[in-house]
């Protein structure tokens, strides 16, 4: 049997405090009424992030940290599955929007589906979380579900060797080692980083459609091995040396901390114009994480104009001040934009209140664009020329034109209203250069 605690039960307890023992029989709501409730839309979600920190080898068990974003409006509950073959215990789940915990339970996929996930497997038991309110139009509720999982198919020993072997359906995912091991082998491209308590991890975004068959490998270090550490930006060593040495280029990189690119989380989207207007709709999506910061400042790239400026709190749904100023307005409203101020120089600024934490606080900023030498028509051929630093952009395709040329792979779909989407994912540091040309489908 599976028994939660009678106050866990009862939705009386933090859910930290509400672990589930292996075995007990799940907790269930009560039967629906004679009359059916009207059909329920889809579970929707984005922005999905997995980490999986590796425990003791003896155990056989992983921490899991799922953040997610609620994205159907007005739901009032979120539902993860629990993967059949694993047990998990130690559940808790927070609003990464508070950092408060959250209600939850553990119900079967028939109370799933009857509860706000239609398509819920009913061979499956699933973590109901209570929202901290329904999913507001035009927002989304971001949650933490941090559990645990016993799992010997997937996490095992190898004479010395650890190996973690797991198929991954989630597009962005960590794997953190215990203390003291040695990635010895990764059969996905990663990037390995020093965590800020000293232990490796790999990290890596999957380009690809189907799940990710992932192996992962490491030893323990040879007693005595000096604990790895992350570097520390701007370290004296670094800021010593001249510039112009060789040396001081290998000091600046040893101090170099690096970023984890599947993590950031930033979402930009280009909705293009008719090409003869040079101009195209951004929605950009952005957390701020950083205590006391209240203000975004976006710069505009020069040789764009910017026009129609919003901005919208997701976590309530509230729309939020914006100002557009240029040149000498930006100093008189004390606007930091983090490079010389000139009098061409336009920033586009958006209020908020400061984050306090653990609050953070996610935004949508939309904005129009006008930028000739970037995008337009030439001699009837739709063209777009525009670098991308984030990891994460996509282009939508004005009505009635067809894609005939990208020069970075993308993801091709139709949108709702048969537009051509091209979806790009850079999982390096470095910026793509994006050239795309489409022809009109009829004249």
């Amino acid at each position: 049997m599976r028994i939660l605690p009678r106050a866990a039960r009862l939705g009386l307890v933090a859910p930290a405090l509400a672990l589930i023992v292996c075995g007990a029989t799940p907790l269930r709501a009560q039967a629906p009424s004679s009359s059916a409730p009207a059909p329920l839309p889809p579970q929707t979600q984005d922005d999905d992030y997995t980490s999986y920190e590796l425990l003791d080898p003896a155990t056989a068990q992983f921490r899991i940290l799922y953040d997610v974003t609620a994205t159907r409006a007005g739901a009032a509950f979120f539902f993860n599955a629990i993967r059949k073959g694993s047990v998990a215990s130690d559940e808790r789940v927070i609003a990464l929007a508070s950092g408060e915990p959250l209600r939850f339970e553990v119900v079967s996929g028939a109370d799933a589906r009857r509860d706000g996930h239609p398509r819920a497997d009913l061979d499956t038991e699933y973590i109901k979380v209570w929202l901290p309110r329904p999913v507001p139009e035009g927002g989304e509720a971001r949650l933490r579900i941090d559990k645990t999982y016993k799992d010997a198919a997937s996490y095992r020993r190898e004479g010395d060797t650890i190996v973690f072997s797991r198929s991954l359906g989630i597009k962005r995912n960590k794997v953190v080692l215990p203390p003291g091991y040695e990635v010895t082998g990764c059969n996905t491209p990663a990037q390995v980083r020093v965590e800020a308590d000293g232990r490796l991890s790999v990290s890596f975004v999957n380009l690809n459609p189907n799940a990710t068959d992932l192996v992962v490998r490491a030893r323990p270090m040879p007693a005595g091995a000096a604990p790895f550490a992350a570097p520390v930006a701007a370290s004296g060593a670094a800021s010593r040396v001249a510039t112009d040495e060789p040396a001081a280029s290998l000091a600046r990189s040893a101090a170099l901390p690096i970023s984890e690119r599947a993590f950031q989380d930033r979402e930009i989207v280009y909705h293009l114009q008719p090409p003869e207007t040079n101009a195209f709709d951004i929605s950009h999506d952005y957390t701020e994480t950083r205590a006391g910061v209240g203000q975004y400042v976006n710069v505009v790239r020069a040789g764009s104009r910017v026009s129609n400026p919003s901005a919208t709190n997701l976590d309530t749904g509230e729309a939020l001040r914006v100002r557009t100023l240029v040149g000498s307005a930006i100093a008189e409203a004390k606007v930091d934009p983090g490079q010389p101020i000139t009098p061409a120089l336009e920033v586009v600024v958006i209020d908020f209140p400061p984050v306090t934490p653990p609050r953070t606080t996610r935004l949508r900023i939309r904005e129009t664009y006008t930028d000739p030498a970037r995008y337009g028509v030439v001699d009837g051929v739709l063209v777009w020329h525009r670098g991308f630093g984030r990891p994460r952009n996509a282009v939508v395709l004005p009505a009635g034109w067809a894609l005939t040329a990208s020069s970075v792979p993308a993801m091709v779909v139709l949108t709702g209203d048969g537009r051509v989407r091209l979806d790009f994912v850079n999982p390096r540091t470095d910026e793509i250069d994006v050239l795309i040309r489409a022809s009109r489908r009829s004249r």
